[in-house]
C-alpha cells in the first residue's frame, strides 16, 4: 500500500475511532440534557448512562498512552490530560470529551475519507460489533427517557423511575420482556414497539457476528511467492547466487547428456 494509505500511528482501528467519536457525541449531548430536563428520573437515567460510559473512556485513555509513539507527546501536546480528566466521575470536567472528538475528527479527516471507507469495509465484522455497542446505548438511553415521557401523565403506569425505565428498556432490548414493568399508555406502547424493533435487529446483528467469528475457519496463512524477491540487499545477493548455482548445475546436466549423445553417435 502507498505511504498516503497507511493508517497515522495515532489512528486506531477505523471503527474503534468512530465508535468513540459518536460515543463523545452521546456524552456531550447528554451534557444538555441534563441542563434540559426538569424531571429528577429523566435526569438520573442520563447520569445512569454517563456512568456506563466512564470505563469506556478511560480504558481508551488508557489504550492510547500505551500505545502512543511518546507518551509525555500523547499526554501534554495531544489532550491526554484532558482524555484522563474527563474519564473521571466530576461533572465538571466532561466537557473536555470535545478534545477527543475533536482529535478523532482530525486524525479521520487526515487520513482520508476513500481510505477510511475502504478500511472500514475490510473489517466489516468487526465495525459491526462496536456499532451495535453504540446502538444499544442508545436505544437503551432515548428508550428509557421515551417511557418515561409517555408514561408519567398516567395513574396507572407502573414505570415511575429510572430504575424501572432503564431496566423495562433493556428487558425490551434483549426481547426477554419479564413482564414486570409494561406501559400502558398508547404513547408508551408506541415507544415499546419501536425498542422492541432495534432489539430483534441489534441482537440479530450481534448473533451473527458471534457466529461468524467462532464457526468461520481461519483464513490460511498467505505463501510468499516464489518470484518475490526479498527487500534486504544481502537476503537478495544470496537469492540471485542460488540461482546462478542451480543455473550453472543445469547447464552442467545437460553438457554431460549432449556428451553421452556424442558418443553413443
Amino acid at each position: 500500500m502507498a505511504q498516503t494509505a497507511k493508517q497515522p500511528r495515532e489512528l486506531k482501528n477505523i471503527g474503534y475511532e468512530i465508535f468513540i467519536g459518536l460515543l463523545s457525541i452521546l456524552s456531550i449531548l447528554n451534557l444538555v440534557l441534563q441542563i434540559v430536563f426538569q424531571d429528577a428520573s429523566m435526569d438520573t437515567v442520563v447520569l445512569v448512562m454517563n456512568a456506563l460510559f466512564m470505563p469506556i473512556f478511560l480504558g481508551d485513555f488508557l489504550y492510547r498512552l500505551f500505545t502512543a509513539k511518546s507518551r509525555s507527546g500523547y499526554f501534554f501536546r495531544n489532550f491526554g490530560w484532558a482524555d484522563l480528566l474527563s474519564s473521571l466521575p466530576f461533572a465538571h470536567f466532561k466537557i473536555l470529551r470535545v478534545f477527543r472528538l475533536w482529535r478523532v475528527i482530525r486524525l479521520m479527516r487526515n487520513f482520508g475519507l476513500r481510505n477510511l471507507v475502504r478500511e472500514f469495509v475490510a473489517d466489516r465484522a468487526g465495525n459491526a460489533l462496536l456499532t451495535v455497542v453504540f446502538l444499544v446505548f442508545c436505544v437503551l438511553e432515548f428508550g428509557a427517557l421515551a417511557v418515561l415521557s409517555a408514561e408519567r401523565s398516567s395513574p396507572d403506569a407502573n414505570i415511575t423511575n429510572a430504575s424501572d425505565a432503564i431496566w423495562w428498556a433493556y428487558v425490551t432490548i434483549t426481547t426477554v420482556g419479564y413482564g414486570d414493568q409494561f406501559p400502558v399508555t398508547n404513547a408508551g406502547r408506541l415507544v415499546g414497539v419501536l425498542v422492541m424493533t432495534a432489539g430483534v435487529g441489534l441482537f440479530g446483528t450481534l448473533s451473527g457476528y458471534l457466529a461468524n467469528t467462532f464457526l468461520t475457519p481461519p483464513k490460511p496463512k498467505e505463501e510468499k511467492p516464489a518470484s518475490e524477491t526479498p527487500d534486504d540487499p544481502k537476503a537478495r545477493l544470496a537469492e540471485l547466487r542460488r540461482m546462478i548455482e542451480a543455473q550453472e548445475q543445469s547447464t552442467a546436466e545437460i553438457k554431460a547428456k549432449l556428451a553421452e549423445i556424442g558418443e553413443l553417435l
